[in-house]
């Protein structure tokens, strides 16, 4: 069996942008009930030297679709980094998802031997497809929902594994 680019992104992307949805949820109904005001638990971090969970949500958001558009040849979406409330993580995650599911097979498949260049702060980074996505998308989409959870989870949010992974 084969296993398509767009096998490999899309839908794994689209389970885990949800799951960390519903993980956002359940946070965000304990902070509630524990009179932590949202400014607090999404400025909250695991260390003083981590990003809070706002920026864990908006970097695995970003991963997500910015690869997506990559792979496919296209500009990316373009999202401004700027919620300072639960719902607009939330409309920003339903809005990836809408957007990620946008892509059909055709326009990713055949990917793998594709040019990916990004400037990050510490220099261009390039890329053919298939290592960008197996070496560094997917490693960073998950290494950002799975810190946003221990935040949540470090600050006494009821959640287990089977809220980060989801049903089958």
């Amino acid at each position: 069996m084969t296993l398509s680019m767009y096998q490999a992104s899309v839908p794994v992307f689209l389970r885990a942008l949800s799951n960390l949805s519903h993980v956002l949820k359940k946070g965000e109904a304990h902070a509630s009930a524990k009179g932590v005001t949202p400014e607090v638990m999404l400025q909250t971090r695991l260390i003083p030297d981590m990003l809070p969970l706002v920026k864990q949500v908006q970097i695995a958001t970003d991963m997500a679709k910015n690869a997506c558009a990559r792979l496919a040849g296209v500009d990316p979406l373009k999202i401004e980094d700027n919620e300072t409330t639960f719902e607009q993580l939330h409309a920003r995650l339903d809005r990836v998802i809408d957007y990620i599911k946008s892509y059909k097979p055709e326009q990713i498949d055949g990917s793998e031997t594709r040019p990916i260049e990004i400037k990050s702060r510490t220099g261009d980074l390039h890329f053919e497809g298939e290592i960008y996505l197996l070496h560094y998308v997917l490693p960073n989409v998950f290494f950002h929902c799975t810190t946003a959870y221990a935040i949540l989870r470090s600050s006494g949010a009821e959640l287990g594994k089977s809220d980060f992974i989801g049903k089958a």
